[in-house]
């Protein structure tokens, strides 16, 4: 079995970026295909060229479960690329991992609870300058209280991973890993792995840090579906099935693992393909049906989705019309 995962980001095409530079949405918008031209019934000029919408290249364990969840909100974020406002829960995410990541830069030794806590304001230092609109968050907060009580809140997250996990005993082989990989549909699986362990005798474990808390037992296998895209992908780069995959939710103090075979990620797989030929049939056709439920009351995208008596912008691709001249349906075809 091969070990290392220094050159996983070489397997990927290139040098891994920081998780800084490289969005989880990182898909591209989708173009239209090349152009052809449309001959004319008699003598005239040929008609004007007519383009096909063409999908976007990539998928992200962030952009798949989107679609699952509703796929026009699949289209709001990736086609329309709608601008969303930052939360409070978000944020807070993200400088929390920030945090458990700069931590393993120290010494063994010297990863404890206190030093952890003492990266929190750093690190939100450095996350405003590099996303400035997390500043609106607190721009009502002249005194600072809230902002005062939402540090806090990371740093008692930071400080409940000590009782999950001790980081003196942990030498992660990989922080914040971009990783990609093509599947022979031309498909390609992107995504950023919080942590790669490595153990001595080669086996690997993929680890991801949640700051909310773990969901009921009949949730869980949704939970792990990130978990599975990433072991897919690893598999796909290095031929080596992850031993295990583990999910560290700090907001209620839990671990749930997995430990995956061959056939799980011949499954996801199968999946993401599924979803993949009904991305490209919803943006070819232009048909993106909202899915509602209990979630809506947390999207950012009420006033343009029909749910909310709302309506989506103009459709910005071209539709393809079904020879019957109605227009083609898609579905996605279930695991």
């Amino acid at each position: 079995m091969e070990t290392s995962f220094e050159d996983v980001a070489e397997d990927a095409g290139g040098s891994a970026p920081s998780a800084a530079t490289v969005a989880d949405d990182a898909e591209a918008a989708p173009a239209p295909a090349a152009t052809a031209t449309a001959a004319a019934p008699g003598p005239g000029p040929a008609a004007a060229p007519v383009s096909a919408a063409k999908a976007p290249a990539s998928l992200s364990p962030s952009r798949a479960g989107d679609f699952m969840q509703c796929p026009l909100l699949y289209r709001f974020r990736v086609i329309d690329r709608l601008p969303e406002k930052p939360s409070e829960a978000a944020t807070r995410g993200t400088l929390v991992h920030a945090v458990l990541e700069r931590l393993f830069d120290a010494p063994a030794a010297e990863r404890t609870a206190p030093r952890a806590r003492s990266l929190v304001p750093g690190q939100w230092d450095r996350l405003r300058e590099s996303r400035p609109e997390v500043g609106e968050l607190f721009a009502d907060d002249p005194e600072g209280e809230r902002l005062a009580r939402w540090l806090g809140e990371a740093e008692r997250l930071v400080e409940r991973w000590f009782t999950l996990e001790d980081p003196s005993r942990l030498e992660p082989a990989e922080r914040e890993l971009f990783v990609e990989a093509e599947l022979d549909s031309g498909l390609r699986l992107r995504g950023i792995i919080d942590r790669v362990d490595v153990a001595p005798t080669g086996e690997v474990r993929i680890v991801d840090y949640k700051t909310g808390k773990a969901p009921r037992p009949q949730y869980a296998e949704g939970a792990l579906f990130q978990m599975k895209f990433y072991a897919l992908v690893v598999w796909r780069l290095k031929k080596v099935v992850p031993r295990r995959l583990q999910l560290v939710y700090l907001g209620s103090g839990d671990v749930l693992t997995y430990d995956p075979v061959l056939a799980d990620l011949e499954r996801v797989e199968r999946k993401l393909l599924a979803l993949w030929e009904a991305i490209r049939l919803a943006t070819e056709t232009g048909d993106w049906q909202p899915r509602p439920t209990k979630l809506c009351g947390w999207c950012n995208h009420q006033a343009h989705c029909p749910e909310f008596g709302g309506t989506p912008p103009p459709y910005p691709l071209p539709v393809r019309v079904a020879d019957t001249g109605g227009v083609e349906q898609g579905r996605m075809a279930a695991d």
